[in-house]
């Protein structure tokens, strides 16, 4: 599956008082009508729980420059890194994502050593600062035009 191209994203929510977060890039938009959008998380991921248990989710589609920011929430990084986030509407949003995309939980269903969680979409914001997205093919972080 390395052959295909992928946008980069961190798939964050709060529980018990703390931000949760993990990248990434098993993403897709489903539907139109309603608004849906799928991510894709193991059954041994921390997250696959947790997002269970919230019902719900924010995705932070990353930036070209935000390659530190996947590779801290897919526990790469050793030491800990100061991380901003901004609250919209009970969900924690990575304030320069090239956007953000709000959702609760509409369904969810196993599939392999996986669970698809589909994302009703509460809300979308679009950031104005233009931006290219951070990519990720052939195991390594990409970007438009390298």
């Amino acid at each position: 599956m390395g052959k295909f191209a992928t946008g980069v994203t961190v798939v964050t929510t709060e529980f018990q008082g703390e931000v949760k977060g993990m990248t990434a890039n098993a993403f897709m938009s489903v539907s139109l009508d309603p608004k849906l959008v799928v991510v894709s998380i193991g059954h041994k991921a921390r997250m696959h729980d947790i997002v269970k248990q919230t019902g719900k989710f924010a995705v932070n589609i990353l930036r070209r420059d935000q390659e530190e920011l996947s590779r801290l929430f897919a526990g790469q990084l050793k030491e800990e890194r100061p991380v901003s986030f901004e609250w919209v509407n009970g969900h924690p949003l990575l304030a320069e994502a090239l956007a953000n995309i709000l959702c609760n939980v509409h369904s969810a269903h196993v599939a392999g050593d996986h669970t698809l969680y589909f994302g009703e979409v509460t809300d979308i914001i679009m950031k104005d600062e233009p931006g290219d997205p951070l990519l990720f093919f052939e195991g390594q972080y990409r970007s438009i035009g390298q």
